[in-house]
């Protein structure tokens, strides 16, 4: 990503629309996406442990039926093997790093993971960057999903 100060979108800002290839094929846009509710997006980098120990909540929410968006700040290969490893469900967009990581950048992230819950307006209405259960807890509320299930073994905090 670029450097320099940036500040990750609050909830109650609008959330940048975007297009986007996926490693599956074919492109993605948010704003087509809300039309059929609200959006997870999850943004992640493949050397990333902390986004590593996220997935399978991500994986929770898709698994569940809530639309949800993992986005990768790596190439594809990297990008197709990590998720082979860590059996990524959601569908995958490619932040691509020649093109100056463009969604990473609207969205003002300084760390990965960064997640963000974008209602149907168009506006996010959660954020949460790093792991923080108690959050992740707060975001399968708003979702109507248990993101934890008994006998998960998870940190309460662990910085991206």
């Amino acid at each position: 990503m670029s450097r320099g100060t940036r500040q990750t979108l609050d909830a109650g800002k609008a959330a940048p629309d975007f297009r986007l290839e996926s490693l599956e094929g074919g492109t993605v846009v948010l704003s087509e996406m809300l039309k059929a509710g609200p959006v997870v997006l999850a943004f992640y980098k493949v050397s990333c442990p902390t986004c590593q120990l996220t997935i399978p909540f991500l994986n929770r929410l898709h698994s569940a039926g809530v639309q949800a968006l993992a986005i990768s700040q790596n190439p594809p290969e990297l990008t197709a093997q990590f998720n082979r490893e860590y059996r990524v469900e959601a569908p995958t967009l490619l932040d691509k790093s020649e093109e100056g990581y463009p969604v990473s950048n609207a969205y003002g992230l300084t760390h990965v993971p960064s997640l963000f819950l974008v209602g149907t307006d168009g506006k996010v209405t959660w954020t949460s960057a790093s792991f923080i259960k108690r959050e992740l807890e707060d975001l399968g509320g708003r979702v109507g999903v248990e993101i934890f299930q008994p006998g998960d073994r998870v940190p309460d905090f662990k910085g991206g």
